[in-house]
C-alpha cells in the first residue's frame, strides 16, 4: 500500500553558483521528512532502476529550458506521485538503495551527522530501554536493539512497532505517529515540533486476537501485559466493573496469560483510541472520541445537548477513505515542519443500502490512515491463510477526477493543485471494501 507521502511546497534556492534551484519539502504523515533537489531524486531513480528495471513508477522527465510556473507545479505534482508509488513494492522498501537514500536525506536535511548516541525507548509502563545506536539508525534497526535487549523472539519483530509519542498532563498520551521501517528515529525525535514527546514500543497489530501468536515468547507477553494495563488506566480499554475486579485480581497474581485472556472479553482492548477530535455527525462540529481495532471505527458522538451516543462502523461497509489537509502553508521559510494542524479523514460507508461520508477532524488523521490500511491488510493475511489457493487481485488505477480520485483495494494520495504561497492540499488514502468474492 501507498504511503502518505506529499510534497506541499517547494522553494527557489541559490547554489554556489549564484543560480537557482529548486527545494521540494517532503512530507511523510504530516511531517516534515527531508527536503531534496529534483538532481537527487533523479540520481537516485537511475539507481533504483539499476536494481529493479522497469518495474519502477514513471519519473518527471529533465527540463532543460526554464519552467514556467505551471511546468514546475505538474513536476511537484509528478514527484510526489513517483514517491507514493515507489513504496507500493515491498521488495524496493526493503532495498539498500531505498533506504541509504532516504536514510542520507534525512540526516541532511536537519543536519545531523553519522555518530554514536542514546536513545531512551519508552515501554507501556513507563519504564524506558537505552539503546545505543547510530544516528543514522532506521526504525526497523533500532527495534532490532530494544529487542534484543529485553529477550523479544526476532521472528515477532513484525507484530511491534516504534511510534511518538506525547505525554501529556494529568498522565495522559497521546500516539503521534507509527514511525516507517526506514525513518531514524533519532533525527524524527529531534526534528519533531511536538513537546513532551518520546520514542515508545507498541504492538502494532488492529486484531486483538492476534496476541494468541506471541505467546510462547516471555518478553512479548510480558510486552502486551504492560500495555493491556496502560490502556485500561487510560481509559482506552474499558472493563465492566465486574471485568476489572477480576482483571485486577489476576494483576495481583501476575498470572499476566489469564489477563490477557479475559482483556479479549474488555471493549475496546487493542484498539488505538485518538485525542478529542470533531465530526459532522449527528450535525458539523459535534466532539467525538474516535478507537480503532477489530474491523471496527468506534465513534463515542458528544451530541449538542451534551448526551453521548456510540456508533459503530465495521470495515466491511466501508468504501473508502481520504485524508484532505483543511489549512493553508504560509511562510515556509520558516519552523513549520508538521501539516497536521487542521486536517479531516472523511470515509465513505454503506448505511442502509445507501452509501454515506462520515467526516472527522482530527489531526491525528494520517494516524488513523494508518490504522485503517493495517486493519485492510490484516484481513487480507487471514483470509489468504484460510483460503491458500485464493488468488487476490488489485485492479487498475482509476481514473482521475478533479479532486479526488476513487479506487478498489488501492491506496493513492495526492495534493490539490496550490497557487502560489497559499496552498490548499489533499491527501486521498482510498482503499475498496475487502470482501472474499472481491477477492
Amino acid at each position: 500500500m501507498k504511503m502518505h507521502f506529499c510534497i506541499p511546497v517547494s522553494q527557489q534556492q541559490p547554489d554556489a553558483l549564484g543560480a537557482r534551484y529548486t527545494l521540494y519539502s517532503v512530507y511523510l504523515d504530516g511531517f516534515l521528512f527531508c527536503r531534496v533537489r529534483y538532481s537527487q531524486l533523479h540520481r537516485w531513480n537511475e539507481q533504483l532502476r539499476q536494481v529493479f528495471g522497469n518495474c519502477l513508477p514513471h519519473f518527471p522527465p529533465k527540463y532543460y529550458l526554464a519552467m514556467t510556473t505551471s511546468m514546475a507545479d505538474e513536476r511537484r505534482d509528478q514527484l510526489e506521485q513517483y514517491l507514493q508509488n515507489v513504496t507500493v513494492d515491498p521488495n524496493m522498501l526493503r532495498s539498500d538503495v531505498f533506504i541509504d537514500f532516504l536514510k542520507l536525506v534525512q540526516l541532511d536535511t536537519f543536519r545531523i551527522t553519522t555518530k554514536r548516541a542514546s536513545l531512551d525507548i519508552f515501554l507501556p509502563d513507563g519504564r524506558s530501554i537505552e539503546a545505543e545506536i547510530l544516528t543514522s539508525d532506521t526504525a526497523e534497526r533500532v527495534l532490532e536493539v530494544v529487542s534484543h535487549k529485553i529477550g523479544l523472539c526476532r521472528e515477532l519483530l513484525g507484530y511491534f512497532g516504534l511510534f511518538l509519542i506525547r505525554f501529556c498532563k494529568e498522565g495522559k498520551l497521546s500516539v503521534v505517529k507509527k514511525l516507517a521501517d526506514f525513518e531514524l528515529p533519532y533525527v524524527s525525535l529531534r526534528s519533531s515540533e511536538v513537546e513532551n514527546c518520546k520514542v515508545g514500543l507498541r504492538k502494532w497489530y488492529m486484531d486483538p486476537s492476534l496476541d494468541s501468536m506471541l505467546m510462547d515468547c516471555r518478553a512479548a507477553v510480558n510486552l502486551i501485559y504492560m500495555q493491556a494495563i496502560q490502556d485500561i488506566e487510560k481509559e482506552w480499554a474499558k472493563p465492566t466493573q465486574v471485568q476489572r475486579q477480576k482483571l485486577e485480581a489476576l494483576q495481583k497474581e501476575d498470572n499476566q496469560t489469564k489477563f490477557l485472556e479475559l482483556s479479549q472479553e474488555v471493549q475496546h482492548y487493542g484498539y488505538m483510541q485518538l485525542d478529542p477530535c470533531t465530526c459532522d455527525y449527528p450535525e458539523p462540529g459535534c466532539g467525538a472520541v474516535i478507537s480503532v481495532g477489530n474491523n471496527q471505527i468506534s465513534c463515542c458522538i458528544i451530541l449538542p445537548d451534551n448526551q453521548t451516543q456510540d456508533i459503530i462502523f465495521q470495515m466491511n461497509k466501508v468504501k473508502c477513505w481520504q485524508v484532505t489537509f483543511l489549512g493553508t502553508l504560509l511562510d515556509m521559510d520558516g519552523p513549520q515542519r508538521t501539516l497536521n494542524q487542521n486536517l479531516e479523514l472523511r470515509f465513505q460507508y454503506s448505511e442502509d443500502s445507501r452509501w454515506q461520508w462520515f467526516v472527522i477532524y482530527t489531526k491525528q488523521a494520517f494516524l488513523l490512515s494508518n490504522c485503517l490500511k493495517k486493519m485492510i491488510s490484516e484481513k487480507m493475511v487471514r483470509l489468504a491463510a484460510e483460503n491458500p489457493e485464493m488468488q487476490i487481485e488489485v485492479p487498475e488505477q482509476g481514473k482521475s477526477k478533479k479532486y479526488h480520485i476513487q479506487q478498489s483495494q488501492k491506496d493513492y494520495s495526492s495534493f490539490l493543485p496550490r497557487k502560489s504561497k497559499i496552498k490548499i492540499a489533499e491527501v486521498d488514502c482510498v482503499l475498496g471494501t475487502i470482501k472474499e468474492e472481491g477477492l
